[in-house]
């Protein structure tokens, strides 16, 4: 709750906008301003459609506006099905129903998991050893479909390019047979990927610019190696590249 880090259990906090009026009151306190609460509408609303009508679309300090109904829409991917990510995949952005048919037409094979982006994507490394920061879990769901996909790429020798780092960390914690099938899961992970890791599934990924102290820097550098980073990093600065939600992407391969 930013601003709200020193409110404590029993605290009431109300949110009204367009006729609408949410309730809520804390019902734990936890670290750096994180806190459980429960959460109702007033007048039987639905609790999804009262978050609709009074949420704002987070954008990125570079932007210098207020949100728009248009934000809703931009900031989504074509691909998104279901509700459950505290936030849009950024990779995923960069893609259009046009690209990913040009993608098709190129005989890219493409599939889909399921991935509900969660707080700790953005938990910051506060730890002076990255062994002893803990990456929050994410639920994921890997179909048949994308799970026998994935299966053929690995039997035929193909490359499996993952489109973001949320979804490095899904793949990756996968099981996979001797015979390299992939079994089909639904589940958490809380596979921390850095330095030293062995990837199993993920040949290449396509990845936005991330921030320091961040989880998914390390997981970047774990993949290509932590200087070959650092001299891309400093190349994107010195040209301006943008960084946060609508920032650029890079392929990794």
């Amino acid at each position: 709750m930013h601003p709200g880090q020193k409110l404590k259990p029993g605290a009431r906090v109300v949110f009204e906008r367009d006729g609408v009026r949410l309730q809520g009151e804390v019902v734990a306190r936890h670290f750096h301003g994180r806190r459980t609460i429960r959460l109702w509408a007033d007048g039987g609303i639905d609790m999804a459609a009262a978050i609709d009508r009074i949420g704002h679309v987070p954008l990125p300090p570079y932007i210098k506006r207020q949100d728009r109904p248009s934000d809703r829409d931009r900031y989504q991917t074509v691909y998104a099905r279901e509700r459950g990510s505290i936030a849009a995949p950024t990779a995923g952005l960069h893609f259009t129903d046009a690209v990913l048919a040009s993608l098709a037409s190129r005989g890219v094979e493409r599939t889909e998991l399921t991935l509900h982006v969660g707080y700790g994507t953005f938990k910051p490394i506060r730890a002076a050893r990255i062994e002893e920061h803990v990456v929050d879990p994410e639920a994921f769901a890997v179909p048949a479909d994308a799970a026998a996909a994935l299966t053929r790429a690995r039997r035929e020798g193909r490359r499996i390019i993952a489109l973001g780092t949320t979804t490095v960390r899904a793949l990756e914690s996968l099981t996979a047979g001797e015979d390299a099938r992939i079994t089909a899961s639904m589940g958490e992970t809380q596979t921390f990927i850095r330095p030293g890791h062995e990837f199993r599934l993920v040949d290449g990924m396509i990845t936005n610019f991330h921030l320091p102290q961040s989880s998914l820097l390390v997981l970047i550098a774990a993949f290509a190696g932590r200087e070959r980073i650092l001299d891309t990093y400093r190349e994107a600065v010195g040209c301006g590249y943008r960084f946060y939600s609508y920032g650029d992407a890079m392929l990794i391969i």
